[in-house]
């Protein structure tokens, strides 16, 4: 395994599906709780505890937790899919890369909700509904995606 190439790719499609992810959770938790930060604050309950799931005003404490343990994880999956894809070549094609994307974002769902203690879950679920949910990972999946295409040229 070629770990430049991985931790570039993980880094550059994790943190394009960071992006997407945020933006879907800030416009769904507006939707579904009336503040947008809500879902992002919920996201630092691993660190602050059940109060973060019910904290809906911007704070450095619960937001900025948040925002950086969401980029952590949408990084560390896209790293982990550019691991176990290996020295396989990039994606080449749309519907190559939404599959890895897919797989991806889906596997991340699967173990953070089955596998995972219920202290290290995303958080977000205390606060969106299931649609919105899937909202978000699939942002997460077409971050990781283009990321996957953008970083095919270089290869």
């Amino acid at each position: 395994m070629e770990w430049n190439r991985t931790l570039r790719e993980g880094l550059v499609s994790g943190t394009l599906a960071g992006l997407f992810s945020a933006a879907a959770l800030l416009v769904t938790g507006k939707r579904d709780t009336g503040s947008a930060v809500a879902p992002v604050n919920a996201e630092s309950h691993w660190l602050w505890g059940d109060e973060s799931l019910r904290e809906d005003r911007p704070t450095w404490r619960h937001t900025a937790a948040g925002i950086v343990t969401h980029q952590l994880s949408t990084v560390f999956w896209a790293t982990l899919y550019a691991m176990v894809r290996g020295s396989r070549r990039r994606p080449q094609t749309l519907p190559e890369a939404l599959a890895g994307g897919i797989a991806t974002s889906a596997a991340a769902a699967a173990i953070d909700y089955t596998l995972v203690p219920k202290r290290l879950t995303p958080g977000f679920e205390h606060r969106l509904s299931r649609g919105s949910m899937v909202g978000v990972f699939a942002a997460l999946a077409g971050g990781i995606a283009l990321g996957s295409l953008l970083l095919r040229e270089r290869d």
